[in-house]
């Protein structure tokens, strides 16, 4: 009996002994590294000296004398505030598309989502680089119809352009969810919308939007947060600097030259937490209208 008690005893313990290693792991490769970050962004910190406490200078340096910081936020507005609606519009369409009961659903919906998967790597930004090019394949295309265009990557006005249309182009992700919430309203709706002579865009904005409403939040707040931390493709297609002129100076890009091109740790560390909070006001915000468009089932 005593034995079987003693048991007892310590079989609190198992679930700890299953949980001990993703807890070390969170512990080890998250939580220390966070708190670490924000430490650094309060000191002065180059990896060659030991961290120097300076208080708010970084953040207020940021904010008051810091006209590239400036530039580099506009230019990731810029990108999100265009390349999110136009991707999620893309993608709505193509998914509306395949709804309509198509063969071979199950490839085009593979074939559609590869993007996603590869649209963010090293090979894909180097390859976008050379079609945007002088001479690349878009310029070609578009000479062949009279038109005379410069480089899309070398020239200001258009280089951010280069880059928004890569992000439209990884719209499998945010396709395949959307085509999932589609196949869940049910026929019946648009059966007896058809009988009250309801036309396909009232349909569409009467009864498939609003079902979707919030699905397209989901995709709206994933797809913005990814935004806010793009950084391969501009690093890619500018070479590392930004250019040119700094059009594509993404904010990530610029804490990467701070932090490891300038060895400015800690400034680059106050930009870390300064871009989680402009991610959170910017998702809040989008939070606090959800009550005006989005709709939940009851």
């Amino acid at each position: 009996m005593s034995i079987l008690f003693n048991r007892k005893r310590w079989l609190w313990i198992i679930p700890y002994l299953f949980l001990g290693p993703w807890l070390i792991g969170i512990l080890v490769f998250s939580a220390i590294p966070i708190l670490s970050s924000l430490y650094l962004s309060f000191t002065n910190y180059n990896f060659v000296s030991s961290p120097d406490w300076i208080g708010l200078k970084n953040y207020i340096t940021m904010f008051t004398s810091d006209p590239q910081y400036w530039q580099a936020l506009k230019v990731t507005l810029i990108y999100v505030l265009v390349a999110v609606p136009l991707e999620l519009a893309f993608a709505l369409f193509l998914a509306l598309l395949l709804n309509r009961g198509i063969r071979g659903l199950g490839f085009y919906r593979a074939v559609y989502y590869i993007p996603s998967l590869i649209g963010g790597s090293v090979a894909i930004a180097i390859l976008w680089q050379q079609v945007f090019g002088d001479h690349g394949m878009v310029n070609q295309v578009l000479g062949l119809i009279g038109i005379d265009m410069p480089s899309w990557v070398g020239t200001p006005d258009y280089a951010i352009w280069s880059i928004i249309f890569l992000k439209v182009w990884q719209f499998g992700s945010p396709m395949v969810i959307f085509l999932a919430g589609l196949k869940q309203i049910p026929p019946d709706y648009y059966e007896a919308s058809s009988l009250d002579g309801a036309g396909k865009w009232s349909q569409f904005f009467h009864i498939t939007l609003p079902i979707l409403s919030p699905i397209v939040l989901f995709n709206a707040i994933m797809q913005i947060i990814s935004s806010f931390q793009a950084f391969t493709p501009a690093y890619i297609i500018s070479n590392g600097t930004g250019g040119p002129v700094n059009s594509t100076l993404f904010y990530t890009l610029y804490l990467y030259q701070n932090g490891f091109g300038n060895f400015q740790m800690g400034y680059a560390s106050a930009m870390a937490w300064a871009l989680l909070i402009i991610i959170a006001c910017f998702t809040g915000l989008i939070f606090l209208t959800t009550k005006k468009w989005v709709h939940y089932a009851d």
